[in-house]
């Protein structure tokens, strides 16, 4: 990484949900300060934004902790070169976005060296595994959480923290028409519901949980003979995976390159792995069903130490069952196939579920790359002043 200005920021994300998030608060940065520049580790959209990446971002994409362990080399040398780097040329700021369990040792570091630290959504210290906040104190000179109930333990810890709100919250709009959806990914004349299969974007969770899912489409079919499933491939080698599981199941779906907000918008209901596409889904107002399967002793140490009674970003901010959550044993194909067709038929018809979802979206509507961007810059002048002795 090389230094091209004075001002430079190294920000690292390691997947395609921090990727959006990044590019947003860059875009707002360069609005400050327009000879900034960017580095690190990011995907398509951040680099659109002017960042220079030093790997691709999905050498990142890991989760689970027994999957880890295989690329625990890798990514160790990776995160030791950024380190290298920043310390030969510190940074105005390093920006980790997400991904704590690689940004956070690597943000302790450099804030042991002077380097002003931020770290872009705040880990579940509210949920599990509290005592984190004393490491995260000692690693990030600012947080920035995307949701408002995560800001009481790090007002209750002293660090420093600012609730910026979801730039998917900022960027859908409070209405989202299935019909002009529909029209984009050009599906002509539907007789029957259309329903959105999202299996995730990483290799490991399409292995898990396509298969799962296509069952379960089979299942559908059965009850809804015309209706359409889209399923969304991230990219060429998810899309050539979905094909070949489709092929050996004998099951048709349309596959759509990339445009995963597209095919939730067009569709009636949808059927998709946790994570932020779940938020994603609750902000363009439509039904789901949310399930996960990992590595079954990844699952049971986790189950162990998770003190929340939901996973899915819609049941945490309502604090109730709001969307179905089948995981692990419980993700049956007959299973999803009985909650997807049921909470299809149901959510038209309850206004207080609709209702529901529109203030949440609301809540979350604040600008976030703007907010994000303001807080660093206000971090940054007041170490400034302290260093400067005002």
């Amino acid at each position: 990484m090389e230094s091209l200005s004075a001002t430079r920021y190294v920000l690292v994300a390691g997947e395609a949900s921090g990727d959006i998030l990044g590019a947003n608060l860059i875009a707002n940065l360069k609005k400050q300060q327009p000879n900034a520049t960017f580095e690190g580790i990011g995907g398509p959209l951040m680099e659109a934004q002017g960042l220079k990446s030093m790997v691709p971002m999905d050498r990142l994409s890991v989760m689970g902790l027994v999957e880890v362990l295989g690329r625990l080399r890798e990514l160790l040398g990776i995160r030791k070169r950024l380190y290298q780097a920043c310390v030969s040329n510190p940074p105005t700021a390093f920006i980790g976005i997400d991904s704590p369990d690689f940004n956070m040792p690597l943000a302790k570091k450099l804030k042991a060296q002077g380097i002003p630290t931020v770290h872009y959504v705040s880990p579940s210290v509210w949920a599990w595994r509290q005592k984190r906040i004393f490491n995260i104190k000692k690693s990030v000179d600012l947080m920035l959480a995307l949701f408002p109930f995560e800001l009481p333990i790090y007002h209750q810890h002293n660090v420093p923290v600012e609730c910026v709100g979801h730039t998917l919250a900022d960027d859908i709009p409070l209405e989202s028409n299935a019909k002009d959806a529909r029209k984009a990914l050009e599906l002509g004349d539907i007789t029957g519901p259309v329903f959105g299969i999202l299996p995730g974007s990483r290799e490991g969770e399409v292995s898990r949980l396509a298969p799962l899912f296509i069952e379960t489409i089979k299942l559908i079919k059965q009850q809804e003979p015309n209706a359409v499933f889209l399923m969304p491939a991230a990219n060429a080698e998810r899309k050539h995976q979905i094909e070949a599981l489709l092929q050996e199941a004998n099951t048709d779906a349309v596959l759509v390159d990339g445009q995963s907000r597209t095919v939730m918008a067009a569709s009636d209901a949808i059927l998709l792995a946790s994570g932020t596409a779940a938020l994603e889904a609750m902000l363009v107002k439509r039904p789901m069903v949310v399930s996960y399967r990992v590595n079954k002793l990844t699952y049971a140490i986790m189950s162990r130490m998770i003190k929340v009674p939901y996973v899915s970003l819609p049941n945490l901010l309502s604090n109730e069952p709001l969307v179905p959550e089948l995981l692990q044993d419980e993700a049956t194909a007959e299973n999803l196939a009985s909650h997807l067709l049921e909470t299809w038929r149901s959510f038209y018809r309850d206004e207080a579920i609709q209702e529901k979802y529109l203030n949440l979206h609301k809540m979350l509507r604040k600008d976030a790359g703007a907010q994000g961007a303001k807080a660093i810059l206000s971090m940054l002048e007041e170490r400034d002043l302290k260093s400067q002795g005002v």
